[in-house]
């Protein structure tokens, strides 16, 4: 089987979201991370160089001999938009996506905003408690 290229690392998120450039991406950063650990209970973990994970689960992908850890949820300070990541899909989401505020959808777990000062926080915060609740029925973390 082939193994996930990304893993869980030692690195501090906290020194991480310290070397992201972008001030305004850097302070949305450092609120994600407060609202991640607030809407997970969970303490955040470094996976690969950019991914702030929050829990962890065992994946197997069913198209391929893929398998690994991964997080149940996070989010990546990328350089064009803060990425989240919600592993369950979309598919039981789109009333809360509706009331989420500017966002795009694509590559079916990821949410990309510009700014966080685009999205209602507490909508966000939702989705992310549904995300982790939805992946502990299917997963045994």
């Amino acid at each position: 089987m082939a193994e996930l290229k990304t893993k869980k690392t030692t690195v501090s998120p906290t020194a991480f979201i310290a070397t992201v450039k972008d001030p305004q991406k850097r302070a949305d950063a450092k609120a994600l991370l407060t609202l991640f650990k607030k809407a997970t209970g969970l303490p955040p973990k470094m996976w690969g160089s950019a991914i702030v994970g929050f829990g962890q689960y065992h994946y197997k992908s069913n198209r391929s001999s893929q398998e690994g850890d991964w997080p149940l949820t996070g989010f990546s300070p990328r350089a064009a938009t803060l990425t989240i990541y919600i592993m369950p899909g979309f598919k039981d989401y789109g009333s809360l996506l509706k009331k989420l505020g500017k966002h795009k959808i694509s590559g079916g777990s990821c949410i990309y905003i510009k700014k966080l000062a685009d999205v209602d926080q507490k909508v966000l915060a939702e989705i992310i408690k549904k995300s982790v609740r939805d992946m502990r029925k299917k997963y045994k973390v």
